[in-house]
């Protein structure tokens, strides 16, 4: 018997067809010069080695380097037959690494493209990965959703920590930047809504932080040094430094926080939100200054390239706002002179719960 993966072949519900139909009008627009892609984007990362350029790990299970002013890919690494969901490049630029949901960190040969060492050691999916060089050698971080943070030496391909202390998945994971010369300190997000630090070579430092009533999805170190979140408490917060940790601004959105960047030379908070859009705050006075719209689906992850911020998505499409004082003046004012129709709005009414919605959707996928 034959079978169908279409899905208008099968039982929808009217709010998910009245959603559908909305994605697809909004699909069309060109907001933001879309790069479009075939599969959907769960994270990128700039390339500081090509600038212009940007990594973006796929559900497809390929990572590209994507050159911004064309589109085109430059280099496309293949191996994994699962979503690959995080990327990052050894601290000599020579190797890329991706967290994958086969519950291993692949790695390639930057200039080759060929597969160099899978690192192993996680019992769930891999969800972030970053790497540090710390005392003349290369390391490689990661975190999973096993609540482990992983230490690996990146020469020699041994696991040399496991560390624990999160009670749940651990969503994001980055390198304290004061820290790297005396000794490295890592920072974790979780969806046990812990913010935690561990000394790279083994051990939790202090008490976790609780900023956040939920999951925490990622956290960005300013210039200051003071760390900035977003969470699925539909917040974004930086947390000062010399106060202990302590937020001194929140940010609120309509929906859960995906990503966070600051763009330091214009005084810019700029956020990713599953409702599709991408927010410009002033980081002075808290106010929203601008909202990016383009995107048809969530928005999962951002990445600052000189003046520009680059958004990736579900939709499997990059797009590209400035930030230039100019550019983004006259985004305000022509976003001032019109209003977005009923098709550009998400559709937020729904009978059902978000939990219950979140099982139909998984259903309707099977």
């Amino acid at each position: 018997m034959a079978t169908s993966s279409n899905r208008d072949h099968f039982f929808q519900t009217s709010t998910a067809l009245d959603e559908q139909h909305r994605k697809d009008a909004k699909a069309q627009n060109s907001n933001g010069n879309p790069i479009k892609l075939p599969s959907k984007i769960l994270a990128a990362r700039a390339d500081p080695w090509n600038p212009g350029s940007i990594y973006i790990a796929q559900s497809s299970g390929t990572v590209r380097r994507i050159v911004l002013e064309t589109g085109e890919t430059a280099a496309l690494f293949k191996g994994p037959t699962a979503p690959v969901t995080s990327v990052c490049l050894s601290p000599n630029g020579k190797l890329l690494f991706a967290g994958c949901w086969d519950k291993t960190i692949w790695s390639w040969d930057v200039s080759s493209g060929q597969p160099h060492r899978q690192y192993e050691g996680h019992t769930d999916f891999v969800r972030s990965v970053t790497s540090v060089r710390f005392r003349g050698e290369d390391w490689l971080i990661s975190g999973g959703a096993d609540a482990q943070v992983l230490v690996f030496n990146i020469n020699s391909g041994q696991r040399t920590e496991t560390l624990k202390g999160h009670a749940r998945g651990i969503q994001d994971l980055v390198v304290d930047p004061e820290s790297e010369s005396s000794q490295a300190i890592i920072f974790t997000a979780g969806s046990d809504r812990e913010i935690r630090s561990f000394n790279l070579l083994g051990g939790d430092l202090s008490e976790p932080l609780l900023p956040h009533d939920t999951s925490v999805y990622k956290l960005f170190f300013d210039n200051d040094a003071d760390l900035w979140t977003a969470s699925a408490d539909k917040t974004a917060k930086c947390l000062m430094r010399e106060d202990g940790w302590k937020a001194n601004l929140t940010l609120v959105h309509p929906d859960f926080v995906r990503d966070i960047v600051i763009y330091e030379p214009g005084g810019w908070v700029v956020t990713a939100c599953r409702d599709e859009e991408v927010r410009v705050w002033n980081r002075s006075t808290g106010e929203l200054h601008h909202t990016f719209s383009g995107h048809f689906e969530e928005v999962t992850g951002l990445v600052l390239v000189g003046s520009t911020v680059v958004s990736v998505g579900i939709d499997a499409t990059i797009r590209q706002w400035s930030l230039r004082p100019d550019e983004l003046q006259n985004a305000v004012e022509l976003a001032q002179k019109g209003t977005p129709t009923e098709e550009d709005k998400p559709n937020t009414e729904s009978m059902l719960t978000e939990e219950e919605e979140r099982e139909l959707a998984e259903l309707m996928d099977e």
